[in-house]
């Protein structure tokens, strides 16, 4: 853990819980009106017809077809809950109801901008996607990835130069000094877990419930470490994203999006960061790593075998389901997974 994370004011484990339920009632709460507003908008999710080499998804358009026009863009209204949550701490502290509020400078204001920025470029990309405004569907993919890369970059300038971020600690050996070296590597953090998170968005509840598991993990370290603000914000994260899920659980209500999964993915790679728990992060998020690595697998065989695939369809999810283990069991499957790891990435990083 970096020196300059200041680890006080504290907040107690019971105002933790206290305003993580307080953002899962908010989510719960508005999402009547939400998925209202998205329906009179028809802001609903087209079909991805073509892979990403530009053949026909022949498994997806099979198991997915019934989904067409469901509300997508519910990653607004999990990161909207989250800055209520937090805005309404400001109010209860103002007022002096509450001692301390979760708006604090130091450990708080860096998840924040990366959840609005990513979420932003997210909706952007969802609305064009929904609404049919271009014949892509969204946003081209180069000016996707050179925002999440410029975005990235911002970051990565700030923990560097401002922050004097220039290590990572690896477990059971101690820091590594990257130098410069720094700021390509947290590039690379974020934007890989942002996308990891976004190609596992595949299943409804998957990627909502893995997200859960994750920050819940990422909380018990930060709070492990003394730094309860953080804590307190990974917290409020589990309820907002935990509100969510209670509609996208098979069959969905509504999903996620781009703005939801961008976003999400993007804090827990800076919230890997800010505690210095990087290396941690492929365990505490491995069904995302299996995931992206299963595409790049799958892309890598199809381009140099001739067109050969490893798997029946990647991401790793859509195999499953083309094995016909059923939607739901293939969700519950991955999130079993995901709790096991996260359990040993708690571990690793309490003892590492």
């Amino acid at each position: 853990m970096q020196d300059f994370i200041p680890v006080r004011p504290d907040i107690p484990l019971f105002s933790i819980l206290f305003y993580a339920l307080i953002a899962f009632v908010i989510g719960i709460s508005l999402t009547p009106w939400y998925v209202r507003f998205l329906h009179k908008h028809r802001i609903g999710k087209q079909l991805r017809l073509e892979t990403v080499d530009g053949k026909e998804a022949t498994v997806f358009t099979t198991y997915h077809k019934h989904k067409g026009g469901t509300p997508t863009m519910g990653g607004v209204l999990i990161w909207g809950s989250i800055f209520l949550t937090i805005g309404l701490s400001r109010v209860l502290s103002y007022f002096g109801l509450v001692e301390r509020s979760l708006l604090q400078r130091g450990q708080v204001y860096l998840p924040l901008f990366m959840l609005l920025s990513f979420g932003l470029l997210g909706a952007l990309d969802d609305y064009l996607n929904a609404c049919c405004l271009n014949k892509k569907r969204g946003l081209d993919w180069l000016p996707k990835l050179l925002t999440l890369l410029l975005l990235s970059a911002a970051g990565a300038f700030w923990f560097y130069f401002k922050l004097g971020y220039d290590s990572i600690h690896v477990p059971f050996a101690g820091p590594v000094m990257l130098g410069w070296w720094y700021i390509p590597v947290f590039i690379f953090i974020i934007v890989g877990t942002a996308n990891a998170v976004n190609v596992t968005d595949g299943l409804d509840g998957l990627a909502g419930g893995l997200l859960t598991i994750a920050f819940a993990a990422f909380g018990v370290l930060a709070y492990m470490k003394g730094l309860t603000v953080l804590a307190a914000f990974c917290g409020v994260t589990v309820g907002a994203i935990a509100a969510f899920l209670w509609h996208n659980v098979p069959p969905a209500l509504f999903i996620m999006g781009d703005t939801g999964a961008l976003a999400l993915g993007g804090v827990l790679g800076v919230i890997a960061l800010m505690i210095d728990q990087v290396l941690v992060l492929p365990l505490i998020g491995f069904v995302f790593v299996v995931e992206m690595l299963s595409v790049i697998i799958q892309l890598t065989s199809k381009k140099f075998r001739h067109g050969k695939k490893v798997f029946r369809a990647a991401p790793l999810h859509h195999h499953f389901e083309a094995l016909e283990w059923g939607e739901s069991k293939v969700t519950m499957r991955l999130w079993i997974i995901g709790c096991f790891f996260a359990f040993l990435g708690i571990i690793v990083g309490m003892f590492g």
